[in-house]
């Protein structure tokens, strides 16, 4: 009875003072690792991931490698209250607001590799020779255009030539449009410009045979044929030689979020045809623009880093998660990817600190079972005296 007495108040004694050590010890990382996480990609996502962790003071680093899907692109738009302003001052002006979070931190730079280690405790990143090490992943990494070699289209991406509708369509309303897709792309591409653009003609570069057509029966639906007579599409199956530039769009009022661009090109056919046209929409291939993710065994799917979007678009991978364009969300737009970054930064900052509580629990316990057991033996070994004493009650038994 005795010993169950002391070893109760010696448990209330240590677990004071524990309970003040495991406090102290809530911000400092036992890990190790250089930072909490690192954030592959410096567009979009990956600087709303980046302000995400920062906004709880996280230890992040970003790392960028300067290439970006939209640089070529002249603005950015339907981005709500920054709307017409353009890629590189958007990611100034992002950089600035985070220069002010003094946990975070970027830096320019190619990811390698990226090794999952101790069974997904931690990751080691390799980048432009140097490794750093991190206890969560996010893959920000983007798509990449795969352009066709036809002369004139590379030199005009993303000016006068564009994949995005809600991105650049309006610079170009009301004026001659032409596509720029196989022929099963065509009629749903029209449809999606109905609103914007009347003149609409097709460059289809050959495609336009019975199978490759036929991928309009599901791209668009049945009747596409008739549709594309009812709003009078001009097909043209010739291919493609070059593109030429007649005129580059003059710059606008730069406080407008949005004005009409006037470029203006010239399509020169095979077997001597040339036609004018003002803007271009095309649909061409993408692909990932790293395989840093699927080389660390990120699951693929339709060329997407697959993401679970009810666990904060975490992959297969434990601890590392896919955002933007890249992952299977399957949206391409600037919204998309700073919701998506900022959902990955919650869950990811809750996971960390999840398995730091439950590190601190498991510590806790093991101390303070040791000083229990510790100290209880030598107050005991104080209090007991020595064989013949009147209070002596034989040897310490647990």
């Amino acid at each position: 009875m005795l010993a169950k007495l002391i070893a109760a108040a010696l448990t209330l004694g240590v677990s004071h003072v524990l309970g003040a050590a495991v406090s102290m010890r809530q911000t400092t990382d036992a890990s190790g690792c250089d930072y909490d996480a690192i954030v592959v990609g410096g567009g979009p996502s990956g600087l709303s991931a980046l302000s995400g962790l920062a906004r709880v003071r996280r230890n992040v680093l970003l790392i960028d490698s300067g290439v970006y899907r939209n640089g070529p692109t002249r603005h950015l738009h339907d981005l709500i209250g920054l709307d017409g302003i353009t890629p590189a001052y958007y990611r100034w002006l992002a950089r600035e607001q985070l220069s002010h979070y003094d946990t975070v931190s970027w830096t320019n730079g190619t990811v390698t590799k990226i090794e999952p280690q101790a069974n997904n405790t931690f990751f080691r990143v390799t980048t432009d020779g140097k490794q750093l090490t991190a206890r969560k992943i996010v893959l920000a990494t983007g798509l990449r255009d795969v352009l066709p070699a036809t002369p004139g289209v590379r030199e005009n991406w993303g000016n006068g030539i564009y994949w995005c509708p809600w991105c650049d369509g309006k610079e170009h309303a009301d004026q001659g449009l032409g596509l720029l897709a196989p022929m099963g792309k065509v009629p749903a591409m029209v449809r999606e410009m109905a609103t914007l653009n009347q003149d609409i003609v097709a460059f289809v570069n050959g495609t336009n045979v019975p199978d490759i057509a036929a991928v309009a029966d599901e791209d668009f639906g049945p009747g596409w044929e008739t549709y594309l007579e009812l709003r009078k599409i001009k097909i043209y199956n010739e291919t493609i030689e070059s593109i030429e530039r007649l005129r580059t769009a003059t710059a606008g009022d730069a406080s407008l979020p949005t004005y009409p661009e006037y470029d203006l090109f010239r399509v020169h056919l095979a077997g001597g045809e040339v036609v004018e046209r003002g803007a271009f929409f095309a649909k061409f291939t993408d692909e990932l623009a790293s395989s840093v993710g699927p080389d660390m065994g990120v699951r693929l799917d339709g060329g997407r880093l697959v993401a679970d979007y009810a666990k904060g678009l975490i992959t297969n991978v434990p601890g590392v998660y896919a955002v933007g364009d890249a992952n299977t969300d399957m949206a391409t737009n600037i919204p998309h990817a700073l919701f998506s970054g900022k959902r990955a930064a919650i869950y990811l900052h809750v996971q960390l600190e999840r398995e730091t509580a439950n590190a601190q629990i498991a510590a806790y316990k093991q101390e303070r079972d040791t000083i229990e057991e510790e100290d209880v033996r030598a107050l005991w070994e104080r209090m007991n005296g020595e064989p013949g004493d009147v209070l002596y009650a034989g040897e310490y038994r647990e």
